[in-house]
């Protein structure tokens, strides 16, 4: 399987697959592709599986794309202007992602529910309890809103974040959720009252423009009433 990720702003993911070479993605998440390739949706994994996907952001049923020709192309483009970030997976290897990331991926790639650990961390965490682990081998490709920026944190470095903004993260890195300290910082900060503090070692990608950000904008311009 090849791949090409074109654009800037509103990217597609153009992959390019040989005969027998199968992808899937979340129920209506093609684009556009050729002859040649056959699609089947399924609850893929049961309805335990179902059901998690649903808690972490996606579909209950999955889509494969199985090339039946030579050669075959398919398209796939996110939701929201942003980035798409692929992910070379090694057996056993995992990534943790916010709610919805998940965009496709090669067959042998499993995604399913991750809990936060931590009760308070799952009240204000900004995207609740469930989250997106996705494990290899194989490679999968996720969505993150706005510009991306990636950081490599030490053993011990740590990084305080507005929750929303946390797109992903390696399993090694902690996450943990603080209380804003100072009651004018807590009240008149415009930042809320808690900071997810993230603690290396690891790498995590945090994102410049959070979907729940944009959709608040976007409303404060609807007409009120009526």
């Amino acid at each position: 399987m090849e791949y090409e990720i074109k654009g800037t702003v509103m990217q597609s993911l153009e992959m390019r697959l040989k005969q027998g070479e199968t992808v899937y993605t979340e129920a209506g998440g093609m684009a556009w592709m050729t002859d040649g390739i056959d699609m089947k949706t399924s609850g893929r994994g049961g309805i335990g599986k179902m059901l998690g996907r649903a808690l972490s952001g996606e579909s209950l049923f999955l889509t494969n794309y199985t090339c039946t020709a030579p050669q075959g192309m398919i398209v796939f483009v996110p939701e929201a202007p942003g980035k798409i970030i692929p992910l070379p997976l090694q057996a056993g290897h995992s990534m943790i992602a916010q709610r919805d990331a998940f965009m496709c991926a090669e067959d042998s790639v499993q995604i399913e529910m991750h809990f936060r650990r931590k009760l308070g961390t799952g009240f204000f965490g900004g995207e609740g309890f469930v989250l997106q682990k996705i494990t290899g081998p194989g490679i999968a490709f996720v969505e993150i809103s706005g510009e991306v920026a990636e950081y490599n944190l030490q053993p011990g470095q740590r990084l305080k974040v507005d929750p929303g903004h946390i797109a992903m993260y390696e399993p090694s890195v902690n996450y943990d959720i603080q209380m804003v300290k100072g009651i004018t910082n807590m009240f008149f900060g415009g930042e809320g009252l808690f900071l997810a503090t993230l603690t290396g070692p690891g790498r995590v990608w945090l994102q410049t423009m959070p979907v729940s950000n944009l959709a608040q904008k976007i409303l404060s311009f609807m007409p009120k009433g009526g």
